[in-house]
């Protein structure tokens, strides 16, 4: 089998604007979360997010094409740009194998907004060409190709808060089968717009903390009340391992499994016996020739909803049995806020900097233990400790699971 490893990253997110930011972030523990700034929340029963700060399209993109699109895109390009570069990979000129999966859940949901207002405004005679293209989901991946020229493999998956990790495990799988050398992989997302916020407010799923923003994702937490909604682009340059080599790039981790399950119950709810998403997380072990017992630490989905986190809790009890009180466990969600269709990919992002950094990134905010959630959350302060083998959980409204298996890179697996 064709091993895939990880040669580039690259992050625009509420704790940080670049990898070296966000590392920097998960070793003080820090919130993103915050007052919303973007639109007016006055009248709004949620006032808080996870907003990006201090990012400039205009950096990153050509002005027109910043103006035309959608933000989510803007972050897609952000984050590709800085794992380009920090990779060395010239993707120009290998452009016919290097392809690009870069997910969104929802797509351009500022960009929607706007649309209907002009609708409601100005008539349809009058819609732009620059609507549709600067909306649909699709178009993270589509405008990533574009500005740095794979043409390969061209991929979006759209399957809610699984979708970027399962834009990773897919590329992962084009690379294994020979049908590219390299994959721009990733997600991005823009949750923080008023039919983000009210969306999730109908559904009951937002946490109204107003008066603590930054305390307002408490995974895991027994008082905790809901998710916090964010915003982010973050990409990882995939690489074959022989092809990466012969270029002389800078191994930083392998992804060496990748399993997928399905719920088939309910749109929202998880799986409340555990069985299902459990599933993913052995068929992805299985996948690396991994065992439970070799898992060294377990980025966790964990959205900070009363159900979700006692729903995965139960989980991982299956999947690891009575090791399961021994094998840490964060959510850094706590700090990143819910970034839907972009979580997996910067939680992947976090597996590799916990793998090269010898940490466990904490779970802040947990200062209530839940006798329903009664694992090593790492909570509150981040843990030195070496890491070998991580996993990241990403699962989705429709009964979407996913997990990837990330490693610290060895010449020889064994």
């Amino acid at each position: 089998m064709r091993r895939v490893v990880v040669t580039g990253m690259g992050t625009v997110n509420p704790i940080g604007n670049s990898i070296a930011e966000l590392d920097a972030a998960l070793r003080e523990g820090r919130s993103g979360g915050a007052l919303i700034t973007s639109f007016d929340v006055s009248e709004s029963p949620v006032k808080i997010g996870c907003e990006v700060k201090g990012f400039d399209p205009e950096a990153v993109m050509e002005r027109k094409a910043a103006r035309r699109t959608s933000r989510f895109i803007h972050l897609a390009v952000g984050a590709a740009r800085e794992a380009v570069d920090s990779s060395g990979l010239d993707v120009r000129a290998e452009g016919e194998r290097v392809g690009a999966s870069i997910a969104s859940g929802i797509g351009g949901m500022d960009m929607q907004l706007l649309a209907h207002e002009h609708y409601l405004t100005k008539g349809i005679e009058r819609f732009s060409p620059f609507w549709t293209p600067g909306i649909i989901p699709n178009m993270g991946a589509g405008y990533v190709s574009m500005e740095f020229g794979t043409r390969g493999p061209l991929a979006s998956s759209s399957t809610a808060c699984a979708a970027s990790s399962m834009a990773i495990g897919d590329a992962v799988m084009y690379i294994r089968a020979g049908m590219a050398d390299a994959m721009l992989a990733g997600g991005a997302e823009c949750g923080v717009v008023p039919v983000g916020i009210g969306g999730f407010h109908g559904i009951r799923a937002c946490s109204t903390r107003n008066d603590d923003p930054a305390g307002a994702s408490r995974p895991f937490d027994a008082t905790r009340d809901g998710i916090v909604l964010g915003e982010a682009g973050t990409v990882l340059v995939l690489e074959e391992l022989g092809h990466a080599q012969r270029r002389g790039a800078v191994i930083l981790a392998e992804i060496t499994g990748y399993g997928l399950s399905s719920d088939a119950r309910h749109v929202t709810e998880p799986d409340p016996t555990g069985e299902n998403p459990a599933r993913a997380i052995t068929n992805a072990l299985a996948d690396a020739g991994r065992t439970p017992d070799e898992v060294e630490y377990v980025n966790a989905h964990g959205t900070s909803t009363p159900v979700g986190d006692a729903a995965e809790t139960r989980v991982l009890k299956r999947v690891f049995g009575e090791r399961a009180p021994r094998v840490p466990v964060s959510s850094t969600k706590s700090m990143t806020g819910h970034l839907l269709g972009a979580t997996g990919a910067t939680e992947a992002a976090i597996c590799v900097l916990a793998i090269l950094n010898g940490y466990l990134p904490p779970t802040i905010n947990l200062h209530h233990p839940d006798p329903e959630c009664d694992l090593d959350y790492v909570p509150n302060a981040l843990r030195e400790q070496p890491v070998g083998v991580a996993i990241s959980n990403g699962f989705g409204f429709g009964g979407h699971n996913a997990c990837l298996v990330i490693e610290r890179f060895e010449e020889a697996r064994g």
